[in-house]
């Protein structure tokens, strides 16, 4: 049964850094894409960021790249996600998600995975 469990959320003041991390655990990753997904109060989810569990390649939104940034570390079957210069707009419970389906042109697209773990709240304070 794969699980996957976030960690790192908490509170922060506007300006600072936030490093999320998912630990994955239950199955073989390597031909899995990964995302970190968001949800604010109100909101549907969207998509924030994927990489690829055997390559390594990345996908991150547009509107978050420039601060944002996903990686993993095989060894521990973690994937992070590193968040700088946070603004109260980034408050949402973040969410990590497995794809068995691999690497694709649909990582963006939520409906492309199939295990999520249970969310980590961020909250940014002005």
């Amino acid at each position: 049964q794969v699980q996957l469990v976030e960690s790192g959320g908490g509170l922060v003041q506007a300006g600072g850094s936030l490093r999320l991390s998912c630990k994955a655990s239950g199955g073989t990753f390597s031909n899995y894409a990964m995302g970190w997904f968001r949800q604010a109060p109100g909101k549907e989810r969207e998509f924030v960021s994927a990489i690829s569990w055997s390559s390594g390649n990345r996908y991150p939104a547009d509107s978050m790249k420039d601060r944002f940034t996903i990686s993993r570390d095989n060894a521990k079957n973690t994937v992070y996600l590193q968040m700088n210069s946070l603004k109260p707009d980034d408050t949402a419970v973040y969410y990590c998600a497995a794809s068995s389906g691999g690497w694709g042109p649909s990582v963006g697209d939520r409906n492309e995975y199939d295990y999520w773990g249970r969310g980590t709240q961020v909250t940014v304070s002005s």
